[in-house]
């Protein structure tokens, strides 16, 4: 890690998290601009029907399809970020930022080639799942490792109407066989519900909570 990243950020914050092999690991990646009890939900959700080892809170740099006029400095939140995922298998972590990354079809193929003896599965809100397809290289993040899609509230409906879900239709687990799909080969996914909190990082940003 280079001396004096610019924002003063500890250097441990940008390594990768350590892992067992044969871990099970899901990938929780956003700005967390701010991150709210939402995050922690489709965390808890993932983190229990999947029976994880381990959650990587990762704290991108900046989402190359939002406006990151007001996006908060990265060491501000990975401190947010560290408040609210303090459990005994949060990991917080900035690695993307160390290796200059800016689209996670390029995280995933680095993490396929750094450890390549973990579970990972890449979690996201049933309300990016819309724009999913819009993502940098969007398929080659579905074929490198399963998917887990946790419901938001507005966007249950939309799930199946989501050109990813029509294009990899075929590929969708049955939500009652959730926990195996860290040990799937990809393309994979699942959709799980469960308990849903109405807070955005827009909504907090809006008020004041997000700057």
């Amino acid at each position: 890690m280079k001396a004096g990243w610019p924002d003063g950020i500890d250097p441990a914050a940008l390594a990768m998290p350590h892992t067992e092999p044969g871990m099970v690991v899901g990938l929780f990646g956003g700005s967390f601009n701010p991150p709210h009890q939402g995050h922690r939900l489709v965390a808890e959700i993932a983190r229990r029907r999947l029976r994880l080892d381990r959650i990587w809170w990762m704290v991108t740099p900046g989402n190359p399809l939002k406006d990151n006029g007001h996006l908060r400095p990265l060491r501000e939140r990975l401190g947010t970020v560290k408040a609210l995922a303090s459990g005994p298998r949060d990991d917080v972590t900035a690695f993307e930022a160390a290796h200059r990354i800016r689209y996670t079809a390029d995280t995933l193929a680095l993490l396929r080639r750094k450890r390549p003896g973990i579970h990972f599965v890449w979690i996201m809100g049933a309300d990016s799942l819309a724009s999913f397809h819009r993502w940098q290289d969007w398929r080659r993040i579905v074929a490198t490792f399963p998917i887990a899609v946790v419901d938001r509230p507005g966007s249950t409906l939309s799930v199946l109407s989501a050109p990813m879900a029509q294009a990899f239709a075929y590929a969708r687990l049955a939500e009652r066989h959730a926990a195996a799909l860290p040990f799937r080969e990809p393309p994979a996914w699942v959709f799980l519900h469960g308990p849903r909190s109405p807070v955005s990082s827009t909504v907090l940003r809006s008020i004041g909570g997000g700057g």
